[in-house]
């Protein structure tokens, strides 16, 4: 009977620590390694963490974003276009860069981008860095919607950067169309 109460008082000790909240370095930490094969496709835009309200407003004037990542012909860069979707119809931006590591830097302007780490099995966490400041953090999925213990996690990583508090995209707004061939993307950072 003791041998029962030891072993069972020993599992509630484990399911205790086992349930220790991450810190925010472990929440906010960058991935060691970008797998270019996951990366591939296109990711709907969930919700955004912003530094600065300016941004934050420019933001909500979205109905939705996402990004469609592809290798790029000499299979050395990445391309990656945006899709934005606005009251008067949709708006295609694509960059083409070179990921070192899990961050990117564009060449035009002092930005980077960092993919960073995630829970979700099926989501993208980016970092906007500009100058040395953080900008933003924006939560891409496969999905429109995400399970609130992603959400909650991505409430978590906004807390740890002292962001706003997320800006959720409506999942029920379409998408953007993919870019007609005879429409050129403009170039972006």
């Amino acid at each position: 009977m003791s041998f029962a109460v030891c072993a069972i008082a020993l599992l509630c000790l484990v399911s205790v620590s086992c349930s220790t909240p991450l810190t925010c370095d472990d929440l906010v930490r960058p991935l060691d390694q970008v797998d270019l094969s996951h990366l591939e496709g296109g990711w709907a835009l969930v919700a955004g963490t912003l530094m600065d309200p300016v941004y934050l407003e420019r933001y909500k004037t979205r109905h939705s974003a996402m990004i469609k990542f592809s290798q790029a012909s000499d299979n050395s860069s990445i391309l990656m276009d945006r899709l934005f979707l606005f009251d008067d119809g949709c708006e295609y931006f694509a960059s083409n860069f070179t990921l070192e590591g899990s961050s990117y830097t564009s060449k035009r302007s002092n930005l980077t981008v960092t993919f960073m780490q995630t829970s979700c099995p099926d989501c993208l966490l980016m970092r906007f860095v500009d100058s040395g400041k953080l900008r933003n953090m924006y939560l891409f999925s496969r999905r429109r919607e995400v399970e609130q213990k992603d959400m909650e996690e991505f409430r978590a990583q906004s807390k740890c950067v002292k962001g706003l508090p997320p800006a959720m995209m409506d999942p029920t707004k379409e998408l953007c169309p993919d870019r007609p061939s005879d429409q050129p993307a403009l170039e972006s950072q």
